[in-house]
């Protein structure tokens, strides 16, 4: 068995029967790690030192590589780490499929004397019950579902007053009360390949631990991630890449946190950032990324592109500019400059020309058809100016409209998802509410009809003769 020790210290109160091949401990303190004889490896790591939504910031801990312990275990740190979530998801990937990581503490005020200072305000202010579910709210908001049976149990032995010595008598502070805590949780299976049976399923955990997505903007791009996927059933290589470029939703999502989320509402925003990984040529590179910021009005646009492109697209509403940006951005870096020259130096001469042809066609109408005709020719290397143009002046009013309506067909898509996933959203909510009322009751019934207690001086948990 191996284990990793997040706050290792002199001693790890592992039961006797357990004697680990691999133990290793991580903590700010050599001197105390050097007197645990469990431990194997030691590393002087600072908890509270992570990367914003990535995980702690440490090559000893990136050096331990990913799946590499069956257990982590964790006692009286929880209440001193200042940005939990990255710790647990290092925890999450360090930890094998199937592993367990064990958060144990005592209550808030048994060494308030010595490191009351040190706890965290949070933790400060909360009791036990609440410090209980604050762990669990670490464990889910790490890595999502990727957490599957989490529990709690209160393991406080019945003798916690008690001074005597034995396994637990580091539980011992005078007359204070000295309740224990443990909180668990097992991690599941991340699926390497995509379920044919069960995409969504499959794509979901795939984004357990990507960091810069909310729950909600999880939610959102995973049935577009599903869509895209089937319908590049007939190409694998396309299929494949889309899979590959899951890595690049973070850079995206660092541009779409900072939108108006009226203006360009979340369904949008997942879209654009499906939309963009499905296109083999995005790579996230700096030229896109400065490009995607530029489209977006993040960044001050260019003139000699995104300016002019800005000005006559303008009647074009958020929902069409999807679209749009998600077949541009990724031409950055990847075409040549003249096809990107080309493209908004014919946006003018275009729309003209389908003003002319389509009289009655609304402003927005004309800049969606100009810029998405141009966009597949001219950024493609289809055509040549001079074959656009001949094949633009040959087009009739009708084949301009039926373009239209086919482009427009997204729009109603979208609107739909969105009302689905707010009502599936609803129902996971009342859901949620139901778990935590039962969660409750149980808990309540466990303090009253409690079978089983942790006794100190046999070192094992025993059953509660009942009255």
């Amino acid at each position: 068995m191996s284990i990793l020790e997040f706050g290792a210290a002199e001693s790890s109160y592992l039961p006797p029967n357990i004697t680990p091949a691999r133990h290793v401990g991580i903590s700010l303190s050599p001197s105390l790690m050097s007197l645990n004889p469990s431990l194997t490896e030691t590393y002087v790591v600072d908890l509270n030192d992570v990367e914003d939504e990535i995980g702690i910031n440490s090559d000893d801990v990136r050096q331990l590589g990913e799946n590499s312990f069956d257990v982590i275990i964790s006692t009286n740190t929880v209440e001193f780490l200042t940005s939990p979530r990255e710790v647990f998801r290092s925890a999450f990937r360090l930890l094998k499929p199937g592993g367990m990581m064990f958060v144990s503490f005592l209550n808030k005020d048994a060494y308030k004397d010595q490191f009351g200072t040190a706890q965290t305000n949070l933790w400060e202010q909360f009791n036990d019950d609440q410090h209980i579910w604050v762990t669990g709210s670490f464990f889910r908001f790490s890595a999502d579902e990727g957490w599957a049976g989490l529990k709690a149990f209160d393991i406080s032995p019945e003798g916690a007053k008690s001074q005597d010595d034995g396994p637990l008598s580091f539980m011992s502070n005078g007359n204070k009360v000295m309740n224990m805590y443990v909180v668990q949780a097992t991690k599941d299976m991340v699926e390497d390949v995509i379920d044919e049976n069960d995409v969504e399923k499959s794509f979901t955990k795939k984004l357990w631990t990507v960091p810069r997505l909310e729950a909600r903007d999880k939610m959102l791009v995973v049935p577009r991630l599903a869509r895209n996927y089937d319908v590049l059933k007939e190409d694998p290589e396309k299929r494949d890449a889309m899979v590959n470029h899951m890595e690049h939703l973070p850079k995206v999502y660092e541009c779409l946190i900072k939108m108006d989320q009226f203006a360009f509402p979340f369904n949008l925003q997942a879209q654009l950032a499906v939309d963009l990984i499905s296109d083999t040529d995005f790579t996230a590179t700096d030229e896109q990324i400065k490009a995607l910021k530029m489209g977006l009005g993040l960044r001050k646009p260019n003139p000699e592109f995104w300016e002019p492109v800005g000005t006559l697209t303008a009647a074009i509403p958020p929902e069409e500019k999807v679209s749009l940006l998600s077949f541009i951005v990724p031409r950055f870096s990847t075409v040549p400059t003249a096809s990107l020259e080309a493209f908004v130096t014919g946006l003018k001469p275009t729309i003209s020309a389908l003003r002319t042809k389509c009289p009655k066609m609304k402003d927005a109408e004309i800049q969606i058809v100009a810029s998405e005709l141009l966009a597949c020719e001219i950024l493609t290397g289809r055509s040549t100016r001079l074959e656009f143009a001949s094949w633009l002046q040959e087009m009739s009013e009708e084949e301009v409209r039926e373009i239209l309506v086919a482009r427009q067909s997204y729009r109603k898509e979208a609107m739909g998802e969105m009302r689905k996933m707010q009502e599936e959203r609803m129902k996971e909510e009342e859901e949620e509410k139901e778990t935590m009322r039962k969660y409750e009751e149980q808990l309540e019934a466990a303090r009253k009809e409690r079978t089983m207690v942790f006794n100190e001086k046999t070192g094992k948990m025993e059953e509660v003769e009942q009255k």
